[in-house]
């Protein structure tokens, strides 16, 4: 329980870090002044100043928060402190947030989301360096299953399902187990040559859910040079569609709730994942929490970007709409938007968090 609390709290702060770090640089770059750096959440168990900015350790590590001087639509309770209390004359104040220019905002918002990108990539080059990629082919055909009669053969390489690329096994594995019976054009290469078929998964009532019947995901390629940023970039691609596709099955209604998890829903991957990986020696742990990491990493940034109000995408969108009206939507309207937002998501929170404790019972 120890190690399963103390990887869980690194791979957070790791990633909650990048994030913040990725406001931050972006901001300090573009002049504005950064008054507080928060991991995260709550009571305040210590800080520093350093410079102008105060860097504080929240007692909840959930999340974090960059303050900037004119931002306190964005500060959440208890996150003001009296180093950033020191009165600023906002209207004339050129390194405040609101003074700054229209891109400079917008490239310090987006920085979070970005920086969670860039250290996914930075972990898919180092788990792609060691444990190489599993390749897109076929390696059996399941009796019994649709893909029998398809035409593939073992050792054919799979190209794109339905128009969508297909770089690693996982990107079948993901399409076969999102599917619906739903009919699929598969594109793939057979002695050098392209060929194409359709596909009508099957249901199974023993698994309930459908099968295409192809069998793969154990021919792996050790990636080294090029295949290594290439490969690397496609372990990114993979998990950003993962979290896009797994989002829009929510929003349908597609999966049910014990799909989603929280902290402690994480947390009980992380540990059953540890205990996994501990027989194989010190490098699969490692290589094992860098993969959750990325996935949450990748989460993270993808989140950041959806236009709701408390998060990064949607105050990029009432920065778009300063663009297009030529003149900033009123701060005390838009900190009633964030205030909702937060709202909402903190009633999400506990709904998860009680989700994830009910599971255990």
């Amino acid at each position: 329980m120890l190690v399963t609390i103390i990887w869980f709290l690194v791979i957070l702060s790791v990633i909650v870090i990048s994030h913040e770090f990725g406001h931050f640089i972006i901001a300090r770059a573009n002049g504005i002044r950064v008054n507080e750096f928060d991991v995260g959440m709550g009571p305040t168990l210590f800080s520093f100043k350093r410079g102008e900015t105060v860097f504080a350790l929240k007692l909840l590590p959930l999340g974090g928060a960059c303050i900037f001087d004119s931002m306190e639509d964005m500060e959440l309770p208890g996150t003001k402190t009296e180093e950033n209390e020191e009165s600023v004359d906002m209207t004339s104040d050129p390194r405040s947030f609101r003074n700054a220019t229209i891109w400079a905002r917008m490239s310090t918002v987006l920085a979070g989301p970005v920086f969670n990108f860039i250290l996914a990539m930075i972990f898919a080059m180092i788990i792609v360096s060691k444990a190489g990629t599993d390749l897109p082919t076929v390696q059996g055909l399941t009796e019994g299953r649709p893909a029998l009669e398809s035409g593939l053969s073992v050792g054919d390489t799979i190209v794109s399902i339905n128009g969508e690329k297909i770089h690693v096994w996982r990107d079948i594995s993901l399409i076969s187990i999102l599917n619906s019976g739903e009919e699929l054009t598969f594109e793939y290469l057979h002695n050098g040559e392209k060929f194409t078929t359709t596909i009508t998964p099957a249901y199974s009532e023993e698994d309930a859910r459908y099968y295409i019947g192809i069998e793969g995901g154990s021919d792996f390629k050790e990636c080294k040079g090029t295949d290594l940023f290439k490969y690397s970039w496609y372990e990114l691609v993979f998990n950003f569609r993962n979290t896009l596709k797994s989002l829009k099955q929510l929003v349908l209604g597609k999966l049910s709730r014990d799909a989603v998890s929280g902290p402690v829903g994480i947390a009980q991957v992380v540990g059953e994942s540890y205990d996994v990986a501990k027989d194989y020696g010190v490098t699969s742990v490692i290589l094992t929490m860098m993969n959750i990491a990325m996935l949450l990493s990748v989460n993270l940034g993808v989140i950041n970007l959806l236009p709701l109000p408390a998060i990064d995408g949607g105050r990029l969108v009432f920065l778009l709409v300063e663009l297009v009206r030529g003149k900033p939507v009123p701060p005390k309207y838009e900190g009633i938007v964030h205030l909702a937002g937060f709202i909402m998501f903190f009633i999400i929170t506990i709904l998860v968090l009680f989700n994830d404790i009910s599971k255990f019972f």
